[in-house]
């Protein structure tokens, strides 16, 4: 079979503009398919708006909370066009980046276009057919519309439409209490929309450590955000000019809704059927090498479920290049993801909570902790209000960390680099960390697994207590 290309890439967001561009400078004859604009919703609905939306009302937190360091000033103004033009600009400082223009320049053939398969085979895309020594399916997903009666008619927005609104709206509903639900509501919260949360689970950021995620909730609430937990809603009317949620006995009324339930993949216009493609409840069925049920296929990013985010998107393209391009030998290894729940105080996390780590292993864990409240930087900056806990065995290898408070994205990265290497926790107490600094939060932590093993060893105690006459103090 004559193929024309070496690869064709079906969708241009963040996994697919990564195999594209590795793909072509490694001289292969590259097609991308992309129905609407490069970048995905990383770019224009997701991390860079959001984080830039971010940026923007901490910025107006700590205007209007100065006075706790002896700074003044008039109760600040909120210019919420101002600051959407702000996250446009980042928007718009980024695009070239993802750009037809540089892609093409790199030897790609950018196709805009609505496609499917035909076969197991072919790609076709504004009737023209595409054959390729292996495609690339990188559709990303969507937001996951809950089927609320009422809800159609009453109209909502999800990450997709509210970065283009001018106007602020005055009180905001958020249905779900998942990462994307907490950061654009303590956002809204702190331009000057009134927030209400409803989650159906117990608490918010259901599938972060309990604790850390109640340290989250707990800021929310003390920020004047409405927290509905445990209650789904149940139905959305039109009532006086604004929008009624009714949930649980409450009734709830406001100038809009925003939709956070999570995401689902963009799959159903592909015509997988015809590829020999299967599906699961994920999204693409694919194997460890993201081969799909057709070996010829290769899927990546949101649309086979998983770890949603950019970076896991970014790592799974290279596995697919490697796959595609050359030999099928590469297969995922997701033992060590770190992510960030962007909201303040950051949460972190690498590898096993508290709680998977006891059913998986039992008792035979340490569990390291250090609050903030004990790191001397965070005490200057007034920031104390967190803790960063570190799962080992007994060994000191490194299960997994979570970390929520300031700069919680960052610092995680260390705990990051130690697992990677599979270096032991000891690691993180044995450098120098410069002093004063938030990342002393780590090494701090890190020293627990001694004072810990110390306290368990009654015959190591006797034995200090006996040659040299004193009982160490083990607090």
């Amino acid at each position: 079979m004559a193929v024309e290309y070496d690869i064709v890439i079906i969708g241009g967001g963040s996994a697919g503009l990564v195999v594209a561009s590795a793909a072509a400078q490694l001289k292969a004859k590259v097609a991308l398919v992309e129905r609407d604009r490069l970048g995905g919703d990383c770019l224009w609905y997701g991390c860079v708006p959001s984080k830039s939306l971010i940026h923007a009302s901490r910025i107006a937190y700590e205007v209007k909370n100065a006075a706790r360091f002896g700074v003044y000033s008039q109760n600040p103004e909120i210019d919420f066009a101002k600051a959407m033009g702000h996250v446009r600009g980042a928007i718009a400082a980024i695009e070239p980046h993802d750009s037809p223009e540089r892609f093409q320049s790199l030897g790609v053939e950018v196709i805009f276009g609505s496609g499917q398969f035909t076969d197991k085979q072919t790609f076709e895309v504004n009737g023209r057919p595409l054959k390729a020594r292996a495609f690339v399916i990188s559709t990303g997903s969507r937001p996951a519309i809950p089927p609320i009666p009422g809800l159609q008619e009453a109209g909502y927005i999800s990450n997709e439409q509210v970065f283009n609104l001018n106007q602020r709206p005055d009180s905001l509903a958020v249905i779900g209490g998942g990462p994307i639900g907490c950061e654009l509501g303590q956002a809204f919260s702190r331009l000057g929309t009134e927030i209400t949360i409803i989650a159906s689970s117990d608490y918010l950021l259901p599938k972060e450590d309990p604790e850390a995620a109640k340290v989250v909730q707990s800021q929310f609430e003390s920020e004047g955000i409405r927290v509905i937990t445990k209650t789904r809603v149940e139905r959305v009317e039109i009532a006086d000019g604004k929008k009624q949620l009714w949930a649980g006995k409450q009734k709830i009324a406001v100038n809009e809704i925003l939709i956070a339930t999570g995401r689902k993949p963009n799959i159903e216009s592909l015509n997988l059927e015809a590829a020999g493609v299967e599906i699961d409840k994920q999204g693409v069925k694919i194997n460890a090498k993201l081969q799909t049920t057709n070996p010829r296929i290769y899927a990546c990013g949101d649309v086979i479920g998983g770890y949603q985010f950019t970076h896991v998107a970014g790592y799974e393209a290279s596995v697919v290049l490697k796959n595609a391009l050359f030999f099928p030998l590469s297969k995922t290894n997701y033992r060590v993801i770190p992510w960030a729940t962007f909201t303040d105080p950051e949460l972190a996390r690498v590898g096993l909570t508290e709680q998977q780590a006891k059913q998986e292993y039992g008792d035979n864990i340490y569990v390291l902790r250090c609050d903030f409240a004990d790191v001397d930087r965070a005490q200057a900056e007034a920031a104390t209000s967190g803790f960063a806990k570190i799962i080992t065995r007994s060994n000191g290898e490194i299960l997994g960390a979570t970390l929520v408070g300031p700069s919680a994205g960052e610092l995680i990265h260390e705990v990051v680099l130690a697992m990677s290497n599979k270096l032991k926790v000891s690691a993180l107490s044995g450098i120098i960390h410069i002093y004063p600094t938030l990342a002393e939060v780590n090494s701090k932590a890190a020293l627990q697994l001694t004072k810990q093993k110390y306290a368990k060893n009654q015959t190591l105690q006797a034995l200090l207590t006996k040659f040299f006459g004193f009982r160490r103090n083990v607090g």
